[in-house]
């Protein structure tokens, strides 16, 4: 056996026994660890194998503070009332770490600023917000403490103003920031990480924002009233004995449908009701309170349209003489 050979045999005992680390998760090597370190030589010295150790190097992994957020919502979800929006808050540091969680609905170019009604915890991964189920947090609360690597799934429930328009398009952006502390990228807290030693900003700056959109879905119903008049000399002057059509056009715009739709509208004072002159789309109804849609008396009149999708138009008309 040559010089090289019998020396590289003699160095595998003491290879062998280095701390070789299993591949690291994506937090990378876990804080608080210890990196050790010990070299060694062998030589021949009179006549003999001689083995010398170094001293031992150790150091302890710093904690890196990094976390990532995203939404869980493939496109803009749609609401008229209320919504819940799903995010994952992902704890991408090497170490326990808690996060707090603030949601901000007032995002520069939104059509409308929902209200954060709360977050919430999906204790059941369901999606859902499932009250008394869910753990509720205030909207600044902070998060449980999450492993390396941990996810945690966050439910961010928000209510849409009455006077967000129909298709209208508003974000919310969920930031969470660790607590141990943020910054630029390699901002260092001494002793704030785990057992004692010390916590360094990661890529992320130990903070992270993403948002989910919302898009109202409403159903909004117009109605415009319009008069014609035929007098008895054959114009148009309003003067007694004259008759007067009205048109009302119920119309549904925006998104979704309504539901039980009813046009009333109360005979004017100094007319009189024309019976058998109340219509719906152009078909003749009862003034009776019968099955059809229509009723009509003395004082006022009254057509159920029902469900109605939005697109949809009905037109009621009737007839009242001037007295």
């Amino acid at each position: 056996m040559n010089t090289g050979a019998r020396h590289l045999k003699s160095l595998l005992p003491a290879l062998l026994a280095l701390p070789f680390a299993v591949p690291a998760a994506a937090a990378g090597v876990a804080a608080g660890s210890l990196i050790e370190n010990t070299a060694s030589a062998t030589y021949t010295a009179n006549a003999a194998t001689q083995t010398v150790d170094s001293n031992t190097v150790a150091l302890k992994v710093d904690e890196l503070l990094d976390v990532a957020v995203a939404s869980q919502e493939s496109g803009a979800v749609s609401a008229t009332t209320t919504a819940v929006l799903r995010f994952k808050i992902t704890n991408t540091g090497n170490g326990p770490e808690t996060f707090t969680l603030t949601a901000n609905p007032a995002v520069g170019g939104n059509a409308f600023n929902a209200t954060v009604l709360g977050l919430a915890i999906d204790t059941n991964g369901n999606g859902v917000y499932d009250a008394g189920i869910d753990t509720d947090l205030a909207n600044g609360a902070v998060s449980p403490s999450l492993a390396a690597d941990e996810p945690l799934a966050v439910l961010v429930r928000v209510s849409i103003p009455a006077a967000a328009p129909p298709n209208a398009l508003s974000k919310v952006e969920l930031t969470a920031a660790a607590t141990t502390g943020a910054g630029a990228p390699g901002t260092l807290f001494a002793g704030a990480g785990v057992s004692g030693g010390d916590a360094v900003v990661g890529a992320s700056g130990a903070t992270h924002t993403a948002d989910a959109t919302l898009t109202v879905t409403k159903a909004v119903v117009t109605l415009t009233k319009s008069a014609t008049v035929a007098d008895p000399f054959g114009g148009a002057r309003p003067v007694p004995a004259a008759t007067i059509t009205y048109r009302i056009v119920a119309e549904v715009t925006g998104t979704g449908t309504v539901t039980g739709l009813t046009v009333n509208d109360a005979i004017p004072a100094g007319t009189t009701y024309q019976p058998g002159t109340l219509t719906l789309e152009g078909a003749a109804l009862t003034d009776a309170a019968d099955a059809d849609a229509g009723q009509g008396s003395a004082s006022a009149i009254a057509v159920q349209l029902g469900d109605l999708a939005a697109g949809a138009q009905r037109t009621v008309t009737f007839k009242v003489k001037i007295n």
